[in-house]
């Protein structure tokens, strides 16, 4: 009689021959994770070859083994490696390490044998055109001179290059003057005695008027004109202008008005000069420049300047200067919602309101703050211009075996979201316009909120907002808006303004987290409410971060009686700074945001409340009805000292 296997027996045996390729997987991958720990720090021994060499992960193993033994590999091997991995950055990153070792190993046509036209960073291309400068000399001399022309010193790995280049003549002495120029320009006292030690015979006229002109700018309307060799002169009238503009620009000013006539520059050249004494007169507002000011801006045609302009109108209450104002900028800036908006609210105030509405709606067709702002005025929905994307199961599928995808996932798994995070960026850069799309959707699907939103960025879908603007932590936001008495959707705006939704993103000042918090307020915000202080690792924890930004903003809410606006741009730009600013600001809500001095902090007030429209509207199915960027308050009330809430 044949053995029979009981019911409940033949049950375990399948849930362990369906467990057995997962046990599989797992232990492959912790032979990964263990082999690339070895390999970073060249324990080759440690690594079994065989249980990770047909894992998804072997190339980056492989990275490090050739990078240990570069530059004594062959370039076919090296170029083998490059094609294997010309969808991942390990290509990229093999192709960089082996050009700087070949360079540094004298070994240059192995360098050009790897190389791929002129590669990025100041040493590697150093290094290739030096390679070159026996293969292609032209090319070399054009190369080497674009890097010696810098106003900083370069890397010791171009000195090879430049010394050759001097030896033969390529750079000269008009090269070296013009680099001495630029170092001036740049404050680089050290680079400029060393280039003037440089300098061949014939340039001592042209170092005197330097030296001169070093100890007064003043000096520029009495030096001669022609000194030194040909273009000497240009070089020097050039940058004694960019100092002397920065220094005192009424008196640089004054000055360019005498010798201008007398200059031999070219257009550009005397542009250049012009926008610089421009800007700096308008930013510092000198009032006895705004006459010249006034009379050049439409010909510099500089979008820039002609904002700094309007600005200075608005501030004056100017309403016809703003209109013709904005009518000087070029096509692209002057549509813009913003400068639409602008129009429209002057021709209003001057009380042409028939055009006023066509230039409100041209800005209520854009999203934006100011988009949002003009929809406001003319009582019409928002234009959210949302792009949706979707994918069958079986295109998902076929997404989900793109080798990219495989080694991200793999990544993840191994405890590595760095390299993840390279890899994932390095597709999304490379991908055609319906791959980016579907890499952002599987990072929505995963849950990699950070990377669907920076997929969108390089590969510029703005019109995808489900992926631009996902619903990152939204329960985390949700419960501790209420908490909080605050609107979530405005602490996810804050949220993806400040980390772009990455629980990890660390400031250069040491801010931490979801919401960018710096540890010093996490402390006070903790003291004030009683939570537990949280350690500076602790706020890379979403929940901590969320808890503790929502409470914060909802103080800076209360300083300014629930002002929204205020309290965004205290957020940022920190709350004593925004208590001046009401004291001096105009009283209208949108000319108080165009008040605002730090251009910093003008555009991030703009993107939160903006991304808060956009966030409640995508939890609404994408409709705007109901939703309202300013409640009646906030676009009413006064904006000076009267929001402060202890006055």
């Amino acid at each position: 009689m044949p053995f029979r296997v009981p019911r409940r027996g033949l049950a375990l045996i399948s849930a362990l021959l369906l467990s057995l390729p997962a046990l599989a997987d797992e232990a492959a991958d912790r032979a990964m994770r263990n082999a690339l720990e070895a390999a970073r720090n060249h324990q080759w021994n440690r690594i079994d070859q065989a249980a990770i060499d047909d894992h998804v992960l072997a190339g980056y193993v492989e990275y490090h083994r050739l990078r240990e033994r570069l530059p004594n590999v062959d370039p076919a091997t090296v170029n083998a490696y490059l094609t294997r991995y010309a969808d991942s950055p390990l290509g990229d990153w093999l192709r960089g390490i082996a050009e700087i070792e070949y360079g540094r190993a004298g070994r240059f046509s192995d360098l050009l044998a790897v190389s791929d036209g002129e590669p990025r960073g100041t040493i590697r291309q150093c290094y290739y055109y030096t390679a070159l400068l026996d293969r292609d000399p032209a090319a070399a001399a054009a190369g080497g001179r674009e890097l010696w022309l810098a106003g900083r010193s370069q890397p010791s790995e171009c000195n090879s290059l430049f010394d050759t280049l001097r030896a033969r003549g390529e750079i000269d002495g008009k090269a070296i003057w013009r680099r001495l120029m630029l170092a001036w320009e740049a404050g680089e006292t050290g680079l400029m005695n060393y280039l003037e030690g440089q300098l061949p015979a014939g340039w001592g006229g042209a170092k005197e008027a330097l030296e001169r002109l070093r100890k007064d700018y003043s000096a520029i309307t009495r030096v001669p004109r022609d000194v030194g060799p040909d273009g000497a002169s240009t070089t020097l009238f050039m940058a004694a202008m960019h100092q002397f503009t920065r220094a005192d620009t009424e008196a640089a000013l004054e000055a360019w008005r005498k010798i201008a006539p007398y200059l031999a520059l070219s257009d550009a050249q005397r542009h250049t000069i012009e926008k610089d004494l421009a800007f700096y007169s308008m930013a510092r507002e000198i009032v006895n420049n705004r006459a010249w000011v006034d009379a050049n801006l439409a010909r510099l045609a500089d979008g820039d300047l002609l904002e700094l302009r309007v600005r200075r109108a608005l501030a004056e209450r100017d309403w016809q200067g703003v209109i013709d104002w904005v009518h000087a900028m070029p096509d692209d800036p002057r549509q813009d919602a913003r400068w639409q908006y602008w129009l429209g609210r002057a021709l209003d105030e001057l009380g042409d309101e028939q055009t006023a509405a066509k230039a409100f709606a041209a800005a209520a067709d854009q999203r934006s703050f100011y988009g949002f702002a003009a929809a406001d005025r003319l009582g019409r929905p928002y234009a959210l211009n949302r792009h949706l994307a979707e994918f069958n199961d079986a295109y998902r599928q076929m997404v989900d075996d793109w080798p990219t995808v495989q080694r991200t996932e793999a990544l993840m798994r191994i405890g590595e979201p760095g390299l993840a995070r390279s890899e994932w960026y390095y597709a999304s850069q490379q991908a055609s316009e319906e791959q980016a799309r579907a890499l952002a959707d599987y990072a929505l699907r995963r849950g990699w909120y950070a990377m669907a939103v920076q997929t969108t960025i390089l590969s510029d879908q703005w019109d995808a907002l489900d992926w631009r603007f996902p619903p990152a932590y939204r329960a985390s936001f949700r419960e501790w808006g209420e908490r909080a008495d605050v609107d979530p959707f405005l602490l996810m705006g804050i949220a993806r303004r400040e980390s772009a939704f990455n629980p990890q993103a660390h400031s250069p000042v040491g801010a931490r987290g979801l919401m960018q918090l710096m540890p010093g307020t996490a402390e006070h915000v903790s003291d004030r409410h009683g939570f537990d202080r949280p350690s500076p690792e602790e706020l890379y924890q979403p929940e901590s971060n969320i808890r503790l930004g929502s409470h914060y903003i909802r103080e800076m809410m209360d300083r300014y009686s629930g002002n929204r606006l205020a309290a965004v741009a205290a957020y940022n730009a920190g709350p004593g700074r925004v208590d001046r600013w009401l004291r001096e600001a105009p009283r209208e809500f949108d000319l108080f945001v165009e008040s605002i001095p730090y251009r910093e902090t003008r555009a991030y007030v703009q993107a939160v409340l903006a991304y808060r429209v956009i966030f409640a509207s995508l939890a609404n199915g994408g409709d705007t009805q109901g939703i309202a960027m300013l409640d009646d308050s906030e676009r009413q009330h006064r904006y000076d000292a009267s929001l402060l809430a202890r006055n």
